[in-house]
C-alpha cells in the first residue's frame, strides 16, 4: 500500500511540476518580451497616433514609421540626437574593456586555480571583497588620479577604469571553470613536450572557449550599460559620450518625443541582444565533453 502511495505521489509531483515549469516559463517570458515588444511598438508610431491611443498595443501599416530612428541615429549637425556617434564610442569601450580584461584574467584564472601558492584559497574572496566597495566611493578619487594623468575625458581612460572594475570578477568566474579541466590533459601536453605557456595556449584556452565567451559577454554588457563612470569622464565632452549618456539626455529632454525615446531604447538594447544570440552555441556548449580519455 505504502508503495502505491509513493508511487501515486511521485506522478503527482511529476505532472505537477512538469505544468508548473511551463506557466513559470510562460510568465517569465510575457514579463520580459511585453515591455520590451511594447518599447519597440513606441518607437514605430508617429508621435500623434500615440497621444490618440497611448494603450494600443498594435500599429497599422498606415501608422508605421521609421523617421524615429533616422531622428536617434543622425548626427547632432544634421539636426539629429548623434547617437551612431555614441554607438561607436560604446562600442570602442566595450570592446576595449573586453580584450583587456580577458588579457589580465586568463593569466591570473590559471594562476589562481593550478598554481599552489600561499593564500591561494583565499584570493578568490579577496577579489570579490572589491565589490564591497561602492562605485560612487572609487569614483571620485579615480576622477582626480586620471585627470592629473590626462584622461579623464577619454575613452580609453573609462576603459581602464572598467578594466579595473571588471578583472576581479572574470578572474573569479574564469577560475570557477578552469578547475574544471582535468589536470590530466595537461600532463598529457606536458608529455608531448608543450611547455605551461604553449599547455594554456594550446590546450586550456580552446576548452575554456564557453567560459571566455560568457565572460567576455558579461564583461561587455557591463561595460556597455555602465553610466556612473562615463557620466563622470565624459560629460564636459558631448563627442566622446557613450550611448548611455545619450539616452539619458533623451530622457532628461523635455522636447523629445517619448518616441524617440524608445527608438533610442531600442537602439541602447540590440547590439547584447544579437550579440548574446551569435554567442548562444559557445555559451551553452561544453567543449572539454570526451577530452579526458583515461
Amino acid at each position: 500500500m505504502s508503495g502505491k502511495t509513493a508511487l501515486t505521489r511521485a506522478r503527482f509531483e511529476e505532472r505537477f511540476f512538469g505544468v508548473a515549469r511551463w506557466i513559470v516559463i510562460a510568465f517569465l517570458a510575457v514579463i520580459t518580451i511585453l515591455p520590451f515588444y511594447y518599447m519597440v511598438l513606441l518607437s514605430l508610431k508617429p508621435i500623434d497616433a500615440l497621444l490618440l491611443d497611448p494603450g494600443s498595443l498594435w500599429v497599422s501599416a498606415k501608422d508605421l514609421t521609421l523617421s524615429t530612428y533616422r531622428d536617434v541615429l543622425r548626427s547632432t549637425d544634421d539636426g539629429g540626437q548623434g547617437f551612431l556617434r555614441f554607438l561607436l564610442n560604446s562600442a570602442l569601450v566595450s570592446l576595449g574593456t573586453v580584450v583587456l580584461t580577458l588579457v589580465a584574467a586568463v593569466p591570473g584564472a590559471y594562476a589562481v586555480s593550478r598554481l599552489k601558492f600561499f593564500g591561494h584559497r583565499q584570493v578568490s574572496a579577496l577579489f570579490l571583497a572589491v565589490y564591497l566597495f561602492p562605485a560612487t566611493l572609487l569614483a571620485v578619487p579615480l576622477f582626480v588620479i586620471f585627470a592629473k594623468i590626462g584622461l579623464s575625458s577619454s575613452l580609453v581612460g573609462l576603459a581602464v577604469v572598467y578594466v579595473a572594475q571588471t578583472v576581479p570578477v572574470s578572474i573569479y568566474m574564469l577560475k570557477n571553470y578552469l578547475v574544471t579541466i582535468p589536470a590530466s590533459i595537461e600532463e598529457a601536453a606536458a608529455l608531448d613536450g608543450c611547455s605551461r605557456l604553449q599547455t594554456v595556449r594550446k590546450v586550456i584556452l580552446p576548452l575554456a572557449l564557453p567560459s571566455l565567451m560568457a565572460t567576455g559577454l558579461y564583461v561587455f554588457m557591463i561595460a556597455w550599460n555602465e553610466f556612473l563612470f562615463a557620466l563622470l569622464f565624459l560629460a564636459a565632452d558631448p563627442g566622446q559620450w557613450t550611448v548611455s549618456l545619450g539616452l539619458a539626455q533623451l530622457s532628461n529632454g523635455i522636447e523629445v518625443p517619448k518616441t524617440v525615446l524608445m527608438a533610442g531604447s531600442v537602439v541602447l538594447t540590440i547590439p547584447v541582444v544579437l550579440l548574446f544570440f551569435a554567442a548562444e552555441r559557445l555559451l551553452t556548449e561544453g567543449l572539454t565533453s570526451g577530452a579526458d580519455k583515461s
